[in-house]
């Protein structure tokens, strides 16, 4: 696993597609930007499509038109993606009049239209969001991975986390007694957890970017670095494009560049033009805020005021359940 930015030697930033461009920020429509970019030369598409949430940086459509724009984008996405790269599509829920719309089984057949082929669902599991009081709380979203082709770039070992039990053996063949797992490291599985001391098995538990969180901008639904990051680092090599045909205030470009990538990303909106901008920037110059990758998720201790049961809930159902478990004094 990385430890950080490998380096923060400026690159310049352009405004408009350029082969020979380290970071392109483009200020417009997506298929503008996609109509200048020759076939097969990105490694790695990965984005947060807009929800159609009705949020104010989106309009909203019906949910079968919403997913026709999407198909025409997703077209053009194949077409420049390289024979052995990857494209990674993060999506949630759509909900309308209280039914959830799982938007990743939605987006499912338009990808499979174009050939491409399905390697992980993998689960971005949050632990804060809106809570629900008709319907059990969301707490995680989707990340489909597909690839081109059956050739297609995977580098484990810069992703692997520390094994549980790294000094399990093997009790019987022709390695019995040696050690059963890998020096490096095991394979993170699709659902990744963050913990307090080390990446262990079960989910990708990434703080989304909410009031608090240090990468916070204006962006109403801001994709973290950290979640990029273990895209980047296991689906492209050095010099390869990754490209963000969505890419709000540019957390995929950042990921990227700090991992020696070229960058590349679209957005309709100005001010979140000029916000990533300012974000790459201040890597550049070693101010920017930002949550390392494999940083350990906080525990409360119990001891924090906001952790403690409030005196007036003493009696209740939740106080008595922590109480039996031990967790309440």
């Amino acid at each position: 696993m990385s430890d950080g930015p490998l380096y923060r030697a400026f690159v310049p930033i352009e405004s408009d597609y350029d082969p020979q461009a380290g970071i392109v920020l483009f200020h417009g429509d997506v298929n503008e930007l996609l109509a200048r970019i020759p076939d097969g030369s990105v490694s790695l598409v990965i984005t947060s499509p807009p929800y159609n949430l009705g949020k104010e940086y989106e309009n909203r459509t019906a949910i079968e038109q919403y997913l026709r724009n999407q198909a025409k984008v997703i077209s053009q996405l194949h077409r420049v993606l390289r024979d052995d790269g990857s494209l990674c599509w993060q999506v949630g829920n759509f909900v309308e009049d209280g039914e959830v719309y799982p938007l990743d089984i939605l987006y499912y057949p338009i990808f499979k239209e174009l050939g491409l082929k399905l390697r992980n669902r993998i689960i971005w599991r949050f632990g804060h969001g809106l809570h629900a009081s008709k319907r059990f709380s969301g707490r995680y979203e989707t990340i489909l991975w597909f690839t081109k082709s059956d050739r297609y770039v995977f580098n484990l070992d810069p992703v692997r986390v520390p094994a549980k039990y790294p000094g399990k053996r093997h009790f019987k063949g022709p390695n019995k007694g040696k050690p059963s797992g890998n020096p490096l490291g095991k394979n993170p599985s699709d659902v990744w957890e963050v913990l307090t001391q080390d990446w262990e098995d079960a989910f990708w538990d990434i703080p989304n970017v909410k009031s608090n969180h240090p990468e916070k901008t204006a962006h109403p639904c801001q994709f973290p670095i950290e979640l990029v990051e273990r895209c980047v680092l296991a689906l492209t090599n050095e010099g390869d494009w990754v490209f963000d045909p969505y890419m709000g205030v540019g957390s995929a470009l950042i990921a990227a560049v700090m991992h020696g990538r070229r960058a590349m990303g679209s957005e309709k909106e100005a001010e979140y033009v000029e916000v990533a901008r300012e974000r790459l920037l201040a890597y550049f110059n070693g101010t920017l805020r930002h949550r390392p990758i494999g940083k350990p998720v906080f525990q409360p201790t119990g001891r924090e005021k906001v952790s403690q049961i409030p005196r007036e809930w003493e009696e209740t159902s939740q106080a008595r359940l922590l109480d039996e478990r031990g967790e309440y004094e």
